[in-house]
């Protein structure tokens, strides 16, 4: 029996108890759009990326190095 009993217990756990959810697909479903919407959309609208606006390609290291240095002293 050992750990694959133990491991083979806990997927039945909870595969079992995902597959007998009811009101708890619609929570898991709100919580993945949140999810999305936070990490998809938020991120693109809010969250722009500097270093590829304001660095020269193939130098985004010194970019961010100089950037760390120049605030480094303040």
């Amino acid at each position: 029996m050992g750990s694959n009993g133990f491991l083979y217990k806990v997927w039945h756990l909870y595969y079992d108890g995902f597959r007998r959810m009811t009101v708890g697909r619609t929570l898991w479903a709100v919580i993945l759009i949140k999810l999305f919407i936070i990490f998809a959309i938020l991120k693109v609208l809010f969250f722009p990326d500097v270093i590829k606006q304001r660095a020269v390609k193939g130098h985004e290291a010194d970019y961010v190095q100089q950037q760390m240095e120049l605030h480094a002293h303040q």
